[in-house]
């Protein structure tokens, strides 16, 4: 049994297929698309994870309906890559069985501080994945944004539910959690050891 099973989610989640990739050029092109969406895979099911953690602590408080809502729109953000991924044939991250157990329990022990700790962990982990969304924009628009429409689109799209996640947590008292800044910076280290490595492996 595994901590958390983020592609459990509504058939109404998954009667829409995304085609966002044009059929890559040479070896280098489909390096760099495969690593992209290696590691923006990785998130979504890091993340999908960590709201399931948070849910196991607080589903049952006040809290749970809020982040219940943010974990389904990270469950259609994972649907969606687990479908573009298989379209492409880009094998996703050796880590995800590491990555779901370190999730879920980041998750749950931040949850354990109650909603603020919950919200704090929300805060940097979704602030985490919007800057990386942003890196991919600007690499992709410096490339050839006529050539990646539609995969730009996608990014953005998720990079703003991120965000919104991001400003739900700081909303419900995130930063008023003891330690806010340590817990922070330490949750983000973490992401970005997590992109470093999926992005490679």
């Amino acid at each position: 049994v595994t901590a958390c099973s983020p592609c459990v989610v509504n058939s109404s989640m998954l009667c829409r297929k995304y085609t966002v990739l044009p059929p890559p050029r040479d070896k280098e092109e489909k390096a760099m698309l495969d690593s992209m969406l290696r590691v923006d895979h990785a998130g979504e099911y890091g993340a999908n994870c960590i709201y399931a953690g948070q849910m196991a602590v607080l589903g049952r408080t006040q809290s749970g309906p809020l982040i219940q809502n943010m974990w389904d729109q990270e469950k259609i953000h994972l649907q969606k890559f687990n479908e573009i991924l298989g379209e492409n044939r880009v094998r996703p991250t050796v880590m995800l069985p590491l990555w779901n157990i370190a999730g879920f329990l980041l998750g749950a022990s931040t949850a354990l501080l109650g909603k603020e700790g919950a919200m704090a962990c929300t805060v940097a982990v979704e602030e985490s994945i919007s800057e990386h969304y942003n890196s991919q924009i600007r690499a992709l628009m410096e490339e050839d944004p006529d050539r990646y429409t539609e995969l730009l689109q996608l990014i953005k799209e998720f990079r703003d539910d991120e965000m919104e996640h991001h400003d739900t947590g700081l909303e419900h008292d995130a930063e008023s959690v003891p330690g806010y800044m340590i817990l922070k910076t330490l949750i983000q280290a973490g992401c970005k050891a997590a992109i470093y490595i999926s992005q490679r492996i």
